[in-house]
């Protein structure tokens, strides 16, 4: 009897190993891309900015990319590859695998650059698909402390009793900020010089040197200045009020209605990149930007760590695109 029992047994686990690897074999087959899903990353993941090092984007990244890399288990190597309106870092993912292994950072600088540039090397809509969002932060408009503009209000005022005389400075031409000088004189309807300088310390000395009446810039760019008191942040860009910013009044609350800019930076990939990297990429992205150390990081940046989903970052740069089109349409096509 005992010995019956034995064989039954060793021929039921014979069967279950048998159904096991059966099971196996058919997942393979139905979902070819099941295995490969379970291993991805296999090796190292390159993620390319088309931003120079020391930067907010670069600095974020590279928060963000340690801790990703410490939940795959792989490295996430930064590849700084600025210039060409972000071209030259497109096409150096472009022109890798559509594997999952190289990837892009992309920002409302993209967006911009879209309407901006006579002809793109590259599409980031049709050539590219979201990961995810990794960081969003507003601008500030800055006056030097001790000037006659205390308030939005003051600048607005100085603008419709003078109109031309006022010098507005930003960074590069095309830049968030020099754009969203733009947006903000023709949600206005005022007029004043915009002036835009190579960098930011320039900017704070001509403020700070009676050249500029108000600069645009992100506030951890203006941390040093605005600490010191040597400048005051009169308003904030985003839709409401933030924390990051100082707690400032909105533009909107200057009664500038349809003017809101909040710069982002986020993860995509190129089209054709399996769909399972993507969703183990979006995952863990998740889980490492909902981590408390990281979002203080980033906060005393001054910048908000944010993840998404694939469609709603995805919507964002075609949204953006659209909004920044009459912005852009203001100045001539610059060659790329």
């Amino acid at each position: 009897m005992r010995l019956f029992v034995h064989k039954i047994a060793g021929c039921f686990c014979k069967a279950t190993r048998f159904t096991l690897v059966l099971g196996a074999f058919a997942l393979a087959g139905v979902f070819p891309n099941f295995a490969a899903a379970q291993s991805y990353p296999e090796r190292d993941i390159t993620l390319v900015l088309p931003f120079g090092p020391g930067g907010i984007a670069d600095i974020t990244a590279r928060i963000v990319s340690d801790a990703l890399g410490k939940k795959l288990g792989r490295q996430i190597i930064i590849m700084n590859q600025p210039g060409a309106a972000g071209a030259s870092a497109a096409r150096a993912v472009l022109n890798a695998e559509p594997d999952g292994y190289t990837l892009a950072l992309f920002s409302n600088g993209t967006a911009i650059s879209v309407p901006l540039f006579k002809k793109l090397p590259f599409d980031p809509v049709a050539e590219f698909v979201p990961v995810s969002s990794l960081a969003y932060f507003d601008f500030v408009f800055v006056t030097k402390a001790g000037s006659k503009f205390n308030s939005l209000k003051d600048v607005l005022d100085a603008a419709k009793a003078d109109p031309g005389a006022l010098n507005v400075g930003t960074i590069n031409t095309g830049s968030s900020q020099n754009l969203a000088a733009e947006l903000f004189k023709s949600s206005a309807g005022i007029d004043f010089t915009i002036v835009p300088y190579k960098a930011t310390p320039d900017l704070q000395v001509a403020l700070l040197g009676g050249e500029l009446d108000m600069i645009i810039d992100s506030p951890s760019a203006l941390k040093a200045a605005l600490q010191q008191n040597n400048a005051i942040a009169i308003a904030s860009s985003g839709a409401q009020r933030s924390t990051l910013t100082g707690d400032v009044p909105t533009v909107a609350e200057a009664g500038v209605t349809g003017f809101e800019v909040t710069s982002w930076n986020a993860v995509f990939a190129p089209k054709g990149t399996p769909r399972e990297a993507l969703d183990v990429l979006n995952g863990a992205l998740k889980e490492v930007l909902a981590d408390e150390g990281i979002k203080k990081r980033f906060a005393d940046l001054g910048v908000e760590a944010r993840s998404s989903e694939p469609q709603e970052i995805g919507k964002r740069l075609a949204d953006d695109i659209a909004k920044w089109s009459p912005a852009a349409a203001t100045r001539r096509p610059m060659p790329t």
